[in-house]
């Protein structure tokens, strides 16, 4: 399959009511509201194809670029192609379930995602935690540093409540999964959630949100799935 085509695809897949939902969350024009699930026997088409996605993802349409991250090579991508794709994550949907779970199966994952978090920028910040969330909900814990993850908890807890809001939802949910996924650190995590909660984002001028991580991890703990990895990051 060629650009034309897949596009053509995704846009005979589109709904309204679901492109409705991906702007009232921060897309924007062009998109064609197709449902993720939907991508899924045009992706089993095409597999693996980096020169396909790295099209798709140039059109800037929010649908071709989600179902690039679906078709890319991790690997294939170095750093300065990670930084590209950030450069046009322009709402954290992309920045955080495209970059970010795309990044997150790639060999320089943690180097790419730490000089994030260290930017300053909020959507590369979140997409920056986010990958970590991925990670360690996916990768064996012995993968991990215990020393680095355990001065990520610190970081996060004595940064989140000044940081953007896109971040402070990355951080927080960096520390439950930490919680639940790092079996390591389950202790340290879930008192950091404690000492923080709750943790307040403002939406909008009018609107904001509690986020309550230790909730989040407490859940796991009574549902006795502790440990929990995803066999898969992408669809």
């Amino acid at each position: 399959m060629n650009l034309e085509s897949v596009m053509q695809e995704l846009e005979a897949l589109g709904k309204e009511r679901t492109k409705k939902i991906y702007i009232s969350n921060g897309a924007h024009e062009p998109l064609f509201g197709v449902a993720t699930g939907a991508m899924k026997p045009i992706a089993k088409k095409i597999k693996i194809n980096q020169p396909l996605a790295e099209e798709l993802y140039a059109t800037g349409n929010y649908d071709a670029m989600y179902f690039a991250g679906i078709i890319a090579d991790p690997n294939a991508m170095t750093e300065e192609d990670y930084d590209r794709w950030m450069d046009g994550a322009y709402f954290y949907m992309l920045s955080d379930f495209v970059v970010a779970v795309t990044l997150s199966e790639s060999d320089i994952a943690q180097q790419v995602a730490d000089k994030w978090i260290a930017c300053g920028e909020e959507l590369r910040m979140s997409a920056g935690w986010s990958c970590y969330c991925w990670l360690l909900g996916n990768r064996p814990d012995h993968q991990f540093s215990e020393q680095k993850i355990a001065g990520m908890l610190e970081l996060a807890a004595s940064a989140i409540q000044d940081s953007p809001a896109r971040t402070k939802f990355s951080m927080s949910n960096f520390i439950y999964t930490v919680g639940i996924s790092y079996l390591p650190l389950h202790a340290k995590a879930l008192e950091t959630a404690k000492a923080l909660e709750p943790i307040e984002v403002q939406l909008n001028n009018t609107k904001s949100k509690l986020l309550q991580p230790a909730g989040n991890i407490l859940k796991f703990l009574e549902r006795g799935q502790l440990g929990f990895k995803r066999k898969y990051v992408r669809c």
